[in-house]
């Protein structure tokens, strides 16, 4: 939490903060992702009069994510750059005279977030049938079995295959 008392009380300030956030998972509904590092960042709130104040700053992250193919782990730095303006009526961020920094990092993070996180480009993935991981040796599975799905669509072909 950070005290914003000297903000909030006079109108057209503005105070540089230097923030290191606490948080050391960022949790969603489509999972939790382990936070490896963080640096110290900045946060620049103005108040803007009207009950209103902007925010805008810089922290980096380097966050845990499992690659999208093989699920092998891999860092990634996520460049948090929040930039809103923050209303003291109504506001989650803010209880009383305290900005919550953390949530308003949490909820930031999303903004940056990888779409798709590949341990390398070339990344085979894990075989369907037994899991393996094929990055570190192929498996013992039988290769050419089609999916059963698929029988039907492979019976109407070979009815054509010329001969």
């Amino acid at each position: 939490m950070l005290d914003l008392t000297d903000v909030i009380l006079n109108e057209g300030k503005t105070v540089s903060y230097e923030i290191l956030p606490e948080l050391s998972v960022l949790s969603y509904r489509f999972g939790e992702f382990r936070i490896l590092d963080k640096q110290t960042g900045t946060l620049r709130i103005e108040n803007k009069g009207d009950q209103k104040l902007f925010v805008c700053g810089e922290i980096e992250l380097e966050v845990e994510f499992p690659c999208a193919r093989c699920l092998e782990s891999v860092s990634r730095r996520l460049n948090i750059q929040p930039e809103l303006e923050l209303d003291l009526k109504e506001n989650d961020y803010i209880d009383g005279y305290y900005l919550d920094v953390d949530q308003l990092i949490h909820d930031e993070a999303l903004l940056v977030w990888p779409e798709r996180v590949l341990c390398r480009s070339d990344c085979r993935g894990l075989c369907v049938t037994c899991g393996q991981n094929l990055n570190k040796g192929e498996c013992s599975c039988q290769k050419g079995s089609l999916d059963p799905r698929m029988a039907k669509v492979l019976d109407i072909f070979s009815n054509y295959k010329e001969v």
